[in-house]
């Protein structure tokens, strides 16, 4: 019993220590038995005299390397199948996106990496709470600031409203202007906050025709785009094109893509929302000057401004598109110039045909 024990504290159950001498224990006999069998054969069964001391050891030597080469295969087998665990972990770590800070599974790691893998569990538990704080402070405070802000543009607009002084009514309206432009910020960050994954947006998600809700949605910019001195054109399918979205989030998106392509359009006659069947897209374009290949490789990241972007712009508009996108399990591309003259935003959602690219990014 004392033997039994000191060896279950020398190799608990589920060590690495463990596996590998239950794996390669029973070789290790065998080849034992192999080379005591190879050496009474040579010594006990064959005369000498038949032998030169020459022949006996190469053929000594001869059998000891086989047995050695074997002996080494078995232990990097051994070895190998005894670190598939950590193969698998290494696997699950470098398929997981940046924003997935679930714990790690330790069920089938052996007893000398789980308490590395607890450790690093207990640090994405305590670094998705703190991401998790600065997400609802962010929330919080943008919620909070609505009020004042709101209360200072009716003010701003009050004033105007009278009989001002030059000077004065001039710098009403730049506090009114600061005011639209902040409340827009905030805006776009409870956007964000409601955009993100761990608040599920899946679960406020209903099948809508893509087609009919984009020609409704679109109708309602045909103003501000007339405004700017451009056309907008819309093109859908006839047939229902079903796609489960949050029709709340969804609006942002297109309403970020209408409003960055008149703000970088400049000199752009056309502004074109598309809508593909298969698999289901949502495109928006124009024909204005585009952007320079690094640019488009940096518009999706937040609060990037471009060298030509134009004042009163918060860097936000695409970052959201991004986060939406991401939301719905949908990838996005940006093309322009020289391949596309002018700007094409594409975002591509997960259809019926599920392939690699268009499975959804969160299938919680």
């Amino acid at each position: 019993m004392k033997l039994a024990s000191r060896l279950a504290r020398l190799i608990p159950r589920g060590s690495l220590a463990r596996h590998l001498v239950l794996r390669l224990m029973p070789a290790v006999v065998v080849l034992i038995i192999m080379d005591v069998i190879a050496t009474w054969y040579f010594t006990g069964t064959m005369s000498l005299e038949e032998w030169l001391e020459r022949d006996l050891f190469w053929a000594m030597l001869l059998s000891q390397l086989v047995l050695l080469a074997v002996f080494g295969w078995v232990l990097i087998s051994g070895i190998r199948s005894g670190l598939d665990s950590v193969s698998r972990l290494s696997m699950e770590i470098s398929q997981r996106s940046i924003d997935d800070l679930q714990p790690l599974d330790t069920h089938t790691l052996s007893s000398e990496i789980a308490p590395l893998v607890d450790h690093i569990n207990d640090l994405l538990h305590r670094l998705d709470a703190a991401v998790q704080a600065q997400r609802r402070f962010v929330g919080h405070a943008a919620h909070q600031l609505r009020t004042p802000l709101a209360g200072l543009k009716l003010e701003c607009e009050l004033m105007l409203a009278g009989d001002l002084p030059d000077d004065i009514r001039e710098r009403a309206e730049r506090i009114k202007s600061a005011a639209d432009r902040m409340i827009r910020l905030g805006q776009q960050l409870l956007v964000l906050a409601r955009a993100d994954s761990s608040t599920r947006p899946q679960d406020s998600f209903v099948r809508t025709d893509l087609g009919e809700w984009a020609r409704t949605t679109a109708a309602e910019w045909i103003a501000r785009v007339r405004a700017a001195g451009m056309v907008l054109e819309m093109q859908a399918p006839d047939d229902p094109v079903w796609v489960d979205i949050d029709p709340i989030l969804l609006e942002e998106l297109l309403s970020n893509l209408l409003d960055n392509a008149l703000r970088y359009g400049q000199g752009a006659s056309v502004v074109r929302v598309q809508v593909g069947m298969n698999p289901p897209t949502l495109t928006v374009e124009d024909d204005g000057p585009g952007m320079a290949p690094q640019e488009a490789e940096r518009v999706f990241e937040a609060f990037y401004r471009g060298p030509a972007s134009l004042p009163g712009g918060s860097g936000l508009g695409l970052a959201i598109v991004r986060e939406i996108a991401g939301a719905h399990g949908a990838w996005w591309n940006v093309l322009s110039r020289p391949a596309f003259a002018g700007t094409r935003v594409t975002v591509v959602f997960p259809g019926p045909r599920k392939g690699a690219r268009l499975r959804r990014l969160d299938d919680a």
